[in-house]
């Protein structure tokens, strides 16, 4: 039985090289399988929502920061002639992809996001989804 999830390739968003590079992998097999897109940011607080001097204003820079970066996301997937979905959730950004990935086509994530590790070949993120994604996932690395 089909759903709108097997038509959905879902990708990572956040703004960082590696997420442009992704969502451009993503754009370019929905295309090819007229398959939908959703973008997908994970706000991870941290300590700072624990924070009582000021953890609420953190997370609402990180939302809309998140915010901006799905937006932009999206006007890329539109002007690419498809249709897309977005998604904001507060917590584990890996958590967020694996539970937003559920059924769907295929995952797509850039091998390195925001993260503070630069030597690492693979962030944090992008190993979680490779060993707890329920689809297909695409890690797109560096060029």
């Amino acid at each position: 039985m089909a759903t709108d999830m097997d038509r959905t390739v879902v990708v990572g968003v956040d703004g960082s090289e590696g997420a442009q590079r992704a969502l451009r992998f993503a754009i370019d097999e929905a295309a090819a399988h007229d398959w939908r897109v959703m973008l997908v940011h994970g706000v991870d607080v941290g300590l700072s929502a624990a924070d009582p001097y000021g953890g609420g204003a953190v997370l609402e820079q990180l939302q809309q920061a998140g915010r901006t970066a799905l937006d932009t996301a999206a006007a890329e997937v539109v002007k690419a002639g498809l249709e897309a979905s977005t998604k904001l959730e507060v917590g584990s950004p890996a958590y967020a992809l694996i539970d937003a990935a559920k059924g769907a086509a295929m995952l797509v994530v850039g091998s390195r996001g925001h993260g503070g590790f630069m030597g690492l070949l693979l962030g944090s993120v992008s190993s979680a989804c490779v060993h707890h994604a329920h689809c297909p996932i695409v890690v797109v690395p560096k060029p």
